[in-house]
């Protein structure tokens, strides 16, 4: 590590003041419950699972974690876990593991006592994690590799737990719960959301305190969701790779701390900020979710870096091979989890119900989930260790559970496959929807599915549309901007010539690719990213807005910027971007999702009579008249209106008037003038409230049309109508 990079280290570390150590000596046993740090009026009591140790040591490190006070062999164990009692220390201690016992990767063991280690179960580290030569236990170089042991000490580099005191006033801070069906979640970045942020002040600028503040809150709640989704915010790693080419991993799918807030999220040192966050959310009525990494860590390959679980009980933490040296990998990262195993199942549950109990999130989003949810034999279960646990878990029965439905192994792609009680993201619902609005030919069935909550996948299994996470654009891929924009990626910056991300993004450039000053292309692309909100919105199932996406956020054409911390990544809050039209458009999109329970209403669509003959949705063609049987194959078609009717979709006292909606799509290159339906249970005139080739209207201001009146919509556009029906 040069000094330069010391010194960097130093300038991130989290500034906490730890106790006096304490007198040397032996320490009594203490008890093998909880794991990890936990602080007593008198002491701390450390408890560390580790099967395949002979020793585990306990170093304390002065306020500066460069020197060494005092090491403690833990004196107890109770099967595989090593406890003991440490009197005098107190909260702010900083501490590391070091774990004696076998060092022989051929039989899959990692154990190297000469490297400080993470406490797998530390609420703090006292600086953020970057990727250095101390950070392996092998030497670099070598030609055997890692089957040779590195003694050299890390001591003084590496990064240290923190004892933290848990207490911390809550107030009646309490859950929104907001139902799963009206919920609008926003995804986004803690540091690139208010980095740019002029209205934050400048020492909170991305940061838990930064998106907590009164700024980002007033935006969140002007825009309408109703929470947060976090990139991973856990402890994680920049790649040494990443460093010597001057990136970093910005989004953080690379954790290893699964208690630990990322230092590089704290404004000031204090653990208790990202308390403070969500207090101040939740005042305001917005949830939060986390998007959690258990399916991998940052400790890569058998060539990778040791930190934690590598050298504290690498057989039980990790999927390993037959020949126990090499990992298996469903996740492209170098190796996955093993969460079959009890120990590592105990970490993910007791780190999921920490962040529910102690830090008050609303949910989580997890990444490459059916690497979690795989059996020991390593296939996708509903009946897998993991998903059964929680399955049958009280406090996780509480909150927001959403799986992205896929890992890189076999029959890895289980987009409608988790149990129930699970939400996905519901990568269908993507490539439907962009493929209708680019023009594909045969790609109308399929996007009216999407539209009523794609019952073509959850259906079966007796879901309802709440299990479908919808989503046009997320952080992994291009913005809503770059999909108006760009055929290509353009992921040079990322210095991988190009390769990386995906190559087909089912996007279209309407025309050039890239920045143009052609008013035509210019205003072609801004109806484009109308009709993708106002179908997103418009919907069965809960929405996912990319961050950003409200306000013409662009990344260049890069699809991939995981690794770009810079404005690559970070919101553009000049006053262009702060005044652009399409934020207004979607707030009052939102208004309209909020006013209109037949948008969200959590029941699959049917299209069958009731006993006054009227229907919950029929689809109609330009003409007015039902769709056929032959229009719905015709490759050719790409125009149709729906009518959603308000009577199948119940209201709260305080919903105010129930209103149906009729949807109108034309994502042809030409215009089409529909000839408006007469619906049964629908006598008086529709209301235009959406026209994305010109924005949106208020009621009071709204073109009103009385069937079987002609509205004309341009090529590639779409209109929302509303109406009362008749009761």
């Amino acid at each position: 590590m040069t000094a330069q990079a010391v010194d960097k280290s130093r300038a991130h570390r989290v500034s906490f003041h730890p106790a006096p150590a304490g007198t040397p000596g032996a320490c009594p046993p203490g008890r093998p419950w909880p794991l990890g740090a936990t602080l007593h009026p008198d002491g701390v009591n450390f408890a560390v699972h580790a099967s395949s140790a002979e020793k585990v040591e306990v170093c304390i490190y002065d306020a500066t974690g460069e020197h060494e006070e005092r090491r403690i062999a833990l004196p107890a164990r109770s099967d595989d876990v090593w406890h003991g009692f440490v009197p005098g220390l107190g909260a702010g201690t900083r501490y590391g593991l070091r774990v004696h016992g076998p060092y022989d990767p051929h039989h899959g063991w990692r154990c190297n006592p000469h490297k400080l280690l993470l406490d797998p179960y530390a609420r703090a580290l006292d600086r953020p994690l970057r990727g250095a030569a101390w950070q392996y236990a092998y030497p670099l170089g070598h030609d055997r590799r890692d089957l040779h042991m590195d003694t050299h000490d890390n001591g003084a580099q590496a990064a240290k737990c923190v004892v933290v005191d848990p207490h911390f006033d809550w107030g009646d801070d309490t859950h929104p719960g907001i139902p799963m069906e009206d919920s609008v979640l926003y995804e986004v970045h803690v540091r690139g959301f208010t980095k740019r942020m002029p209205d934050v002040p400048e020492a909170q600028r991305g940061t838990f305190a930064g998106l907590g503040s009164d700024a980002a809150i007033a935006h969140l709640k002007k825009l309408g969701v109703t929470a947060v989704e976090l990139l991973p915010v856990q402890a994680f790693n920049d790649e040494r790779r990443l460093i010597d080419l001057g990136l970093a991993n910005y989004w953080g799918y690379n954790t290893i701390g699964f208690f630990a807030p990322d230092p590089r999220y704290l404004s000031d040192g204090d653990y208790n900020e990202f308390r403070r966050m969500v207090k101040a959310l939740h005042a305001n009525g917005l949830e939060v979710i986390l998007d959690v990494v258990y399916n991998h860590s940052c400790e890569g390959n058998h060539l990778g870096p040791t930190l934690s679980f590598k050298g504290i009980d690498n057989r039980s933490y990790y999927r390993l091979t037959e020949d126990h040296r090499h990992y298996l990998d469903f996740t492209g990262t170098g190796n996955t989890l093993n969460a079959s195993h009890p120990a590592m199942l105990r970490l993910i549950m007791d780190s999921l119900r920490y962040w529910v109990e102690e830090m008050h999130v609303d949910g989580f989003r997890f990444d490459l989930a059916p690497a979690i949810a795989r059996n020991s034999n390593g296939g996708f279960d509903h009946r897998s260790p993991f998903l059964s646990a929680v399955a049958q878990d009280p406090v996780l029965k509480r909150v927001k559970m959403i799986a992205e439905p896929w890992d890189l192994g076999d029959h890895g792609y289980q987009v409608g496959g988790f149990p129930q009680g699970w939400s996905e993201w519901n990568g269908q619902y993507r490539d439907r929807v962009r493929d209708y609005w680019r023009g594909i030919e045969g790609s109308l069935g399929d996007f009216a599915a999407a539209l009523c909550g794609s019952a073509d996948i959850y259906g079966h299994s007796r879901r309802s549309p709440r299990a479908s996470v919808n989503l046009v654009t997320v952080h992994d891929g291009f913005t809503l901007q770059d999909l108006v924009s760009y055929n290509d990626k353009h992921n040079e910056a990322n210095a991988e010539d190009n390769r990386d991300g995906e190559s087909h993004n089912r996007s279209w450039n309407c025309g050039v690719e890239g920045p143009t000053e052609d008013p035509q292309i210019l205003a072609f692309r801004e109806r484009q990213k109308r009709n993708f909100l106002t179908t997103l919105f418009c919907s069965r199932g809960v929405p996912l807005l990319l961050g950003g996406d409200e306000m013409g956020r662009t990344q260049g054409g890069n699809n991939n910027a995981y690794c770009q911390d810079n404005e690559v990544s970070w919101f553009d809050w000049s006053d262009a971007r702060r005044n652009d039209p399409l934020l207004p458009f979607t707030q009052a999109l939102l208004r309209l999702r909020r006013e209109l329970p037949v948008l969200r209403h959590n029941a699959w669509l049917t299209g069958r009579p009731d006993e006054d003959s009227r229907r919950d949705i029929v689809w109609y063609s330009v003409w007015g008249l039902e769709m056929t049987s032959e229009e719905w194959t015709n490759p050719a078609v790409r125009c149709v209106a729906a009518v959603l009717d308000a009577r199948f979709a119940p209201t709260h006292a305080d919903e105010g008037v129930n209103r149906s909606v009729l949807l109108v799509f034309n994502a042809t290159s030409e215009a089409a003038t529909f000839t408006l339906p007469v619906v049964a249970g629908h006598t008086g005139e529709w209301a235009l409230r959406i026209y994305t080739p010109e924005g949106h209207f208020e009621e009071s201001q709204a073109r009103t049309y009385a069937p079987p009146a002609k509205l004309q919509l341009l090529s590639h556009s779409m209109a929302l109508l509303t109406q009362a029906p008749e009761e």
